[in-house]
């Protein structure tokens, strides 16, 4: 029996909204029971303001936080977390540290025996195969590229659509996506900005506005809507 369970957000923020006020009617009943939840702010730099910023969004809406970096013992931290999510921001930044902390593979272990994971942006890049396809900054070089794994394909948060003909100027996403498949096989789903990505019970349900776009190598992209399912990727 598969016991992933993984709310994949594309981002943090969306127009005209608060700090993840799009997401919390997915992420409250996705954490439904759980009594704390650890988080991972190491996709920035001053992670005591990351995780007072996250509990005070998230201490609005009752849930308590733990930051993973203010325990002497980060992997036993994870070991005992009822739930993990992994905030945003500079994905180099943040696959560098979890190596140096020796949490990659606690945090994978955890959420493949069924432990609540969810993440924005940086945290829904490392839940892929990789973090190739992320759009940040390599300000940082960590030791692998290699991720979590928790989910067969790579993951691209805050996909744009190229603009109509004679309006793009420069590269595209897409353009840039398909140079990952001259060198990488695994698909790519791209997570548009207010798209997220259920999984539950072996099966994956795209939620949220807008949607996600399927780069395949070798094939057309595929656009999916709010409601369809990524099976067929498992």
């Amino acid at each position: 029996m598969d016991k992933r369970r993984l709310l994949l957000i594309s981002s943090s923020g969306v127009h005209g909204r608060g700090y993840l006020d799009h997401a919390m009617p997915e992420i409250l009943p996705f954490i439904a029971g759980i009594r704390e939840v650890l988080f991972i702010p190491y996709a920035k730099k001053d992670r005591d303001a990351y995780a007072e910023k996250i509990r005070e969004h998230m201490g609005r809406e009752g849930i308590k936080v733990r930051s993973v970096h203010e325990f002497s013992d980060p992997v036993k931290a994870v070991i005992d977390a009822e739930s993990v999510f992994t905030g945003g921001g500079n994905t180099f930044l943040l696959v560098t540290e979890l190596y140096r902390q020796k949490l990659m593979e606690p945090i994978r272990e955890k959420a493949l025996r069924g432990m609540p994971y969810f993440g924005a942006s940086a945290g829904s890049n490392i839940a892929g195969l990789t973090m190739k396809t992320t759009n940040d900054m390599p300000i940082v070089y960590p030791p692998s590229f290699d991720t979590l794994g928790l989910v067969p394909f790579t993951i691209n948060p805050h996909y744009t659509d190229p603009l109509p003909e004679g309006l793009q100027a420069g590269e595209t996403r897409a353009e840039r996506l398909k140079e990952f498949h001259e060198w990488n096989d695994n698909p790519v789903v791209a997570l548009r900005q207010e798209a997220m990505l259920l999984m539950e019970n072996g099966s994956i349900l795209i939620k949220g506005g807008q949607g996600v776009k399927i780069f395949r190598k070798g094939e057309e992209p595929e656009d999916l809507v709010p409601g369809e399912k990524l099976d067929h990727l498992l």
